[in-house]
């Protein structure tokens, strides 16, 4: 049975958990934006709303880490998880705002691998949801996250450069193309950030095996 001097201190663990549940809200309300007729502006204003309380939660986990002597994880991997996380919803919250900022709303619907971006991101978020109070005692199941999380973000690419191909074949005229490019690339950072995240996980379950 392994041993361990570090307390098991739960509160750590609950910023995560509070942070991946927030991110699932994000993503929900981010693929939004595929339905007809979908109102850019309440997305927007609610994608704020969770990106502000995703901020609240990692300024409370800073906080705890820098409040405390002796911590369950090593600090600087506590610091990489809880910023990762944060990063997640910034890109999340962007992309919402872009597509309302930019009336992108007023186009037909999205692109269909747009839509694709959207369902990696909330599937990635779902996983990553799972996985954060499994932390704690570093389930054996942790491995099949980070590994499925890797396959998602190879999903995530390949949606990511089919749309670049879509944006560039002359279907959009030049300066909606660019706007939709911006979006894309936000997304794209998203499902990069939750691989950021998994890769994390997998070093903490290293080092703690």
């Amino acid at each position: 049975m392994r041993f361990s001097l570090r307390p098991q201190d739960d509160a750590f663990y609950k910023f995560f958990t509070d942070a991946a549940n927030n991110i699932v809200k994000g993503t929900a309300i981010l693929a939004e934006l595929a339905e007809p007729e979908a109102d850019a502006q309440s997305v927007s204003e609610r994608l704020v709303e969770v990106e502000h309380a995703n901020d609240d939660i990692t300024h409370e986990l800073y906080n705890k880490i820098n409040s405390t002597f002796v911590t369950p994880l090593d600090r600087e991997d506590l610091y990489a998880l809880g910023s990762q996380l944060d990063d997640v919803m910034d890109h999340i919250e962007a992309a919402g705002n872009l597509v309302y900022l930019y009336g992108l709303s007023e186009l037909p619907a999205p692109p269909r691998e747009m839509i694709e971006l959207f369902n990696v991101l909330t599937e990635q978020a779902r996983i990553t949801a799972d996985a954060m109070p499994k932390l704690k005692g570093m389930d054996a199941s942790l491995r099949d996250y980070w590994i499925e999380c890797n396959r998602l973000e190879n999903d995530g690419d390949r949606a990511y450069r089919m749309l670049l191909v879509r944006l560039f074949s002359g279907e959009y005229e030049a300066l909606t193309v660019l706007k939709l490019k911006e979006v894309a690339d936000e997304l794209e950072k998203a499902c990069d950030a939750f691989e950021h995240v998994s890769n994390t996980v997998e070093t903490i379950s290293v080092k703690e095996s």
